[in-house]
């Protein structure tokens, strides 16, 4: 889910930033349609959009599927195909976890080639890390391999300026913390998600971090940050849908 700098020809495209931190994917990847047959960077770019609204709306696998081939059809370099392979294992691995279809091998396999593909200091790298993460902790149910990729995609992510990741890699070993029963560690990588997210003005991923911090707060502390978050949840139309059961009607 990282937020990386757009292909020359798109860099004008405005609004694709905005639109998708406001969880509207659909309209940010109609604004690089356009442009998807000529230039790779814009197909995999709306692949990504697509893919991550996946998680949050639970729906869409379908079109995220077809804009990936799109992707994975003009990808022209070794890092265009790491980078595709990369969302390729994240699409497989999102469809895995929300119990859509068992494609767990597929996930592994794909990352597998993205890190064939993509070069040591690739900016794509640490996005790779941060994913292989994933199904390690949420797949595999591996918590020390987890937090080891983490650790490398957090790493990675601080050294390349990626604030966005940074963000999730924060959020996630916040959580490994929280179950190992280190609520300082937590309350300390929970509260730097959230502010990296406040400040990048992702209003989509801000009720999750607001809730992940209240979990690891006092009463007094958590009541103002649930109530944010429920604001938040309302304001852009119950996304994301898996926040639901957090704000019982």
């Amino acid at each position: 889910m990282a937020e990386t700098a757009l292909s020359e020809s798109v860099v004008g495209v405005p609004d694709v930033w905005r639109l998708r931190a406001r969880g509207c994917w659909a309209e940010a990847a109609a604004l690089l349609a356009p442009h998807c047959a000529d230039d790779p960077g814009a197909a995999l770019r709306r692949a990504e959009l697509l893919i991550e609204g996946c998680f949050y709306h639970l729906d869409g696998w379908a079109e995220a599927e077809d804009a990936l081939r799109v992707a994975e059809a003009v990808a022209g370099t070794d890092e265009e195909r790491g980078a595709a392979a990369s969302e390729r294992g994240f699409l497989a691995y999102g469809a895995t976890l929300h119990s859509v279809r068992d494609r767990a091998d597929e996930a592994r396999s794909a990352f597998g080639r993205s890190a064939a593909l993509l070069s040591p200091g690739s900016p794509g790298r640490p996005l790779l890390d941060f994913r292989r993460g994933l199904v390690a902790e949420n797949i595999a149910e591996n918590p020390a391999a987890a937090r080891a990729a983490y650790r490398r995609a957090h790493a990675g992510a601080v050294a390349h300026g990626d604030a966005f990741l940074t963000s999730f890699t924060w959020r996630h070993l916040a959580g490994l913390a929280a179950a190992d029963g280190d609520l300082a560690e937590a309350r300390h990588g929970f509260a730097e998600s959230l502010r990296l997210r406040v400040s990048l003005g992702h209003l989509v991923g801000t009720a999750p971090a607001l809730l992940a911090l209240a979990e690891v707060s006092s009463d007094d502390e958590a009541t103002p940050l649930r109530a944010e978050a429920a604001r938040l949840f309302t304001l852009l139309g119950a996304i994301p849908t898996w926040l639901a059961p957090s704000f019982p009607t």
